[in-house]
């Protein structure tokens, strides 16, 4: 059989419920959860799964006591799996969106230090414009965003690359640069101190992303050039709204954009501690799939965007510029730096 045929071959055996039950295996690796999942009966599945590998001519789980691993080449056809998948679900919910009369829709992902500024002012514009467009926001952390736009969950995102090779998948457009601070909550034994170091804050409980998200590998980078060892008491979270719930419930510190905690400072729930850190984190910016044509909607958010980055980089070069002879950090309040 010749290498066109046996494409055609393959094509016209696979259907999109064995791609929904790939994927519910990827993600369960259970036959039976995998099931009901999908739901249909164990035997329906095991049998849809054996017909599946007998299409592709290899074995896409290796079975074994703890349940199902994929082979090398299962786990490039579970990657093809999820997007086609994504693609359909997309493509069908962007159907109906038009069938009910609005104007299609629009997926963004995004990491939270761009969501009170350029993503908050870029959706007000675009949904006072085209009110009856449909605009989705997923993800928090640049990793996740990556993740959901290679898996074409999303039209585009708003973050980092988070590894030196996806490049090759992904063209990024910076925007903009990310203040972060170290908060604490108000009533925090630290909270009244003009100086500290990041040694001393090692001993305290930390909330931090997790090990996969560019600020946390900063985080790991500053820890290593003041020769310290991640602290011992750590959470782990990637939720934003859950660390800041964290923060104002016991005495830990966290790493965070201002423009995520700016509110909470302002209210005095949160309080900045007087230490430089992240400078090293690189900006962020859009990332779009490469050689991919974009839809108009993402287009016009794309230049919204780009206006409202220019505009902000405006505001903060003035005030930078209002009164350079006393530098100060985001607060207002001389910066220590260790």
């Amino acid at each position: 059989m010749s290498q066109y045929s046996a494409a055609v071959a393959l094509v016209n055996r696979l259907k999109f419920k064995h791609l929904a039950l790939l994927v519910a295996l990827d993600d369960t690796r259970n036959l039976h959860q995998a099931a009901e999942a999908v739901n249909v009966a164990q035997p329906s599945a095991s049998r849809m799964l054996g017909d599946i590998e007998e299409a592709f001519g290899f074995l896409l789980f290796e079975r074994n006591a703890r349940g199902m691993t994929p082979t090398p080449l299962g786990v490039v056809t579970l990657a093809y799996a999820r997007r086609a998948l994504a693609e359909l679900t997309r493509f069908a919910e962007d159907l109906e969106v038009k069938r009910r009369g609005g104007h299609g829709q629009l997926t963004v992902g995004a990491i939270m230090g761009a969501a009170p500024d350029l993503l908050a002012m870029s959706v007000a514009t675009l949904k006072t414009e085209s009110p009856l467009l449909n605009v989705r926001i997923l993800g928090e952390t640049s990793d996740q965003v990556v993740q959901l736009l290679h898996r074409r969950e999303i039209d585009l995102a708003l973050g980092r690359l988070t590894n030196p090779l996806q490049h090759n998948d992904f063209s990024f457009e910076p925007l903009a640069r990310e203040t972060l601070l170290l908060v604490v909550r108000a009533v925090h034994p630290l909270a009244r101190r003009a100086r500290i170091t990041l040694r001393e804050l090692v001993d305290w409980p930390w909330v931090a992303q997790p090990v996969t998200s560019p600020a946390r590998v900063l985080f790991e980078e500053e820890l290593a050039r003041a020769g310290l060892a991640t602290p011992v008491n750590l959470t782990e979270c990637a939720s934003i709204f859950a660390t800041l719930q964290l923060l104002e419930n016991y005495d830990a510190v966290a790493m965070l954009p201002e423009s995520v905690v700016r509110d909470h400072l302002r209210g005095g729930l949160l309080v900045a501690l007087p230490l430089e850190i992240g400078k090293s984190l690189a900006g962020f910016g859009i990332l779009t799939r490469k050689e991919e044509p974009l839809a108009e909607p993402a287009l016009r958010f794309i230049e919204l965007l780009r206006g409202f980055s220019r505009n902000l980089g405006r505001d903060t070069a003035l005030d930078t510029t209002v009164d350079s002879s006393h530098p100060t950090d985001t607060l207002g309040t001389p910066a220590a730096i260790s």
